[in-house]
């Protein structure tokens, strides 16, 4: 067994109900343990938008249970690698972070059918990103 803690990944955007709601959940099912996973939002909204929930219930992964996080400067400090949504200049940037900028569509106020691209493009990106991460890990 090792000492090590698994690496940790915050997923930011605005209001933290769809892409990093996404990316936290594809990373968490698909790394298991072997990831801290956070998200959070510069701006959170109430709830996760529906129609991201559904998009997920229809790859397996449920997330309705999940509620939008404001972001702290803790979870920046805490964080390995922090993977910017779309959130600009409200996103705090600490030297010695790996931080990353996803560029996604927002899919606040789209319907189930707008989602999925969205959804199948995080969902690529998690894959890469833990293949990433498991090349690190290694060394």
């Amino acid at each position: 067994m090792s000492d090590t803690a698994p690496p940790s990944v915050l997923f930011v955007c605005v209001h933290n109900a769809g892409r990093s709601q996404m990316a936290a959940a594809f990373l968490a099912h698909l790394a298991g343990d072997r990831v801290q996973v956070r998200s959070a939002g510069s701006a959170p909204a109430e709830t996760v938008n529906p129609s991201v929930v559904a998009a997920m219930a229809e790859v397996g992964i449920d997330i309705s249970a999940e509620t939008p996080k404001v972001l702290t400067v803790e979870a920046v400090e805490a964080s390995d690698v922090v993977i910017t949504m779309g959130c600009g200049d409200s996103c705090p940037v600490f030297p010695g972070k790996r931080y990353l900028d996803w560029q996604l569509p927002d899919p606040a106020g789209q319907g189930i059918e707008a989602v999925r691209p969205i959804r199948n493009k995080i969902e690529e990106r998690v894959r890469g990103l833990i293949d990433e991460i498991a090349t690190v890990g290694e060394k």
